[in-house]
């Protein structure tokens, strides 16, 4: 049992009713799971109130609710009601508390930016990993917690769910934790009720805004900057145009990183890996640090992810030579991720999947003066028809070839998607192809590959499923390119 008032330490509140003398079982913010005794922390969702269900709690036996609004109680409760200004911001602290400030007992990294936290990550768990230390991480894809993977529902969790996995990552001796930080957690107070270790900005473009996101790019741009208020050392890009603006009024100390030589660490001399089938960067880290580097993956930024993960890695005091080692054998799924196919030209997996982040990888194998680049993507159903626009117009105007085919189509019908991309690809002179079947699309990119080409499978990266009407079928683009070079082998 808990004492009320010890999960309270560190919050302003007020107790309208009842008494703070109360012992709780447990800490509930899902109304399906309120239980005798428990504390009901009453959460306004986008389509839910939690507010709606104070009465329920009540007669449930709750033993107190945290509220930021008025509610309906049944007149014979003895409950006792907790006024907050925010229930998600009071539900960070609370947790903590609940779980016994695990935060507390190891160093936690967090990576906020519009790209690259995904793959910076993994660079970061990879290299300290390989320096001894045990890491704990938390982010789009997935949480891991020792041999143990967790499929991602949010990028930042809510901070009940955040506040449990460092309770089981600090329970299985992490040392640290890596997570990414959504712009959407720092406003719904997600990553309050403890403090970063280190927090890193990585680049700002617009992104995530819109109805249940952020009004506009302002408020976006304010919510990334939420972290440098609650890290103790912020790492940041220099290069990028809003770091200023991100970093104002930052209570933590700051270091950058970028190609600026201005920077506390910077790339410098940067070169091409153009083989078939291998791609990358390699490049000479100067300031700070004064060592070269090989990253097995192309383009600047898997320069600015890299670098991210040496300035933060430095901190930890990381060999260069564990830094170098770790860097080259590091992969992430579905983010760049090369798939031996051919030994005449180069297939890749990419999470790509809107206009900034396509136009961004197409742009970025340009630059690898490839005999073709071809694209192969397709768009979610029931989104926006706008982002079908504009992937098939960047496409059309990038690739020398791509192929139209599905990708999640939920509950609207794969053709209709594919015709709104071709007004997209109308504004263009781009060459196409259309195949619905995504592995009938895959098998003909394979097929039809020539020496020197650069094909990119798009939008799927690291989903093992493709959804329709409602039902996730199993489909992982790594399991399909295998059973299509079956096949051909089959064939020959």
């Amino acid at each position: 049992m808990y004492q009320c008032e010890d999960l309270l330490k560190g919050l302003s509140y007020e107790c309208i009713r009842g008494s703070l003398d109360k012992n709780i079982s447990e800490v509930v913010y899902d109304s399906r799971k309120i239980t005798k005794d428990c504390l009901f922390i009453c959460i306004c969702g986008y389509n839910m109130d939690g507010h709606s269900f104070a009465f329920e709690a009540a007669q449930k036996g709750a033993a107190v609710l945290v509220v930021q609004k008025d509610v309906e109680l049944p007149k014979e409760s003895d409950v006792t009601v907790i006024r907050v200004e925010n229930t998600r911001y009071a539900m960070a602290f609370i947790s903590a508390a609940y779980f016994g400030h695990p935060a507390d007992r190891m160093k936690i990294i967090g990576i906020t930016g519009t790209k690259g936290k995904t793959t910076t990550t993994y660079l970061i768990k990879s290299i300290l990993e390989s320096a001894g230390y045990k890491v704990g991480l938390v982010g789009t894809i997935e949480t891991i917690i020792g041999e143990k993977h967790i499929p991602a529902r949010n990028t930042t969790p809510e901070s009940f769910v955040l506040q449990q996995y460092f309770r089981e990552m600090a329970d299985e001796g992490c040392e640290i934790v890596v997570m990414e930080v959504a712009s959407q957690g720092l406003k719904l107070h997600r990553t309050q009720g403890f403090t970063f270790e280190i927090g890193i900005f990585t680049n700002l473009e617009p992104d995530h805004i819109g109805p249940n996101e952020h009004a506009d790019f302002e408020e976006y741009q304010a919510c990334k900057g939420l972290l440098f208020k609650q890290c103790r050392h912020g790492i940041v890009n220099i290069d990028d145009v809003h770091m200023e603006a991100v970093v104002k009024g930052h209570t933590c100390d700051l270091e950058t990183y970028g190609f600026d030589s201005n920077a506390d660490l910077y790339a410098d001399d940067l070169k091409l890996i153009n083989k078939p089938g291998e791609l990358g960067v390699d490049f000479h880290v100067r300031g700070k640090m004064d060592f070269r580097v090989e990253v097995p993956t192309p383009g600047r930024f898997s320069v600015y992810n890299a670098l991210t993960a040496i300035a933060v890695c430095r901190h930890f005091d990381v060999e260069i030579p564990k830094i170098q080692a770790a860097l080259l054998k590091a992969h992430v799924k579905g983010r760049i991720e090369m798939v031996p196919v051919s030994d005449q030209f180069t297939l890749l997996i990419d999470y790509a999947h809107n206009a900034m982040s396509l136009e961004s990888l197409l742009t970025t194998l340009r630059e690898y003066n490839p005999g073709r680049l071809v694209c192969l993507f397709g768009c979610g159903g029931n989104r926006s028809k706008l982002r079908r626009y504009e992937m098939g117009e960047v496409s059309g105007k990038l690739a020398d070839l791509t192929i139209i085919t599905s990708d999640n189509p939920r509950f609207e019908e794969p053709l209709d998607i594919m015709a709104d991309i071709k007004i997209g690809m109308a504004k263009t002179d781009g060459k196409y192809v259309e195949i619905c079947d995504r592995k009938e699309a895959i098998a003909y990119a394979i097929a039809h590959g020539q020496p020197g080409d650069i094909i990119v499978l798009a939008g799927k990266g690291h989903e093992d499923y493709q959804e329709i009407k409602g039902v996730k079928y199993p489909m992982d683009e790594r399991d399909l390119i295998a059973d299509i070079l079956k096949k051909r082998k089959g064939r020959v």
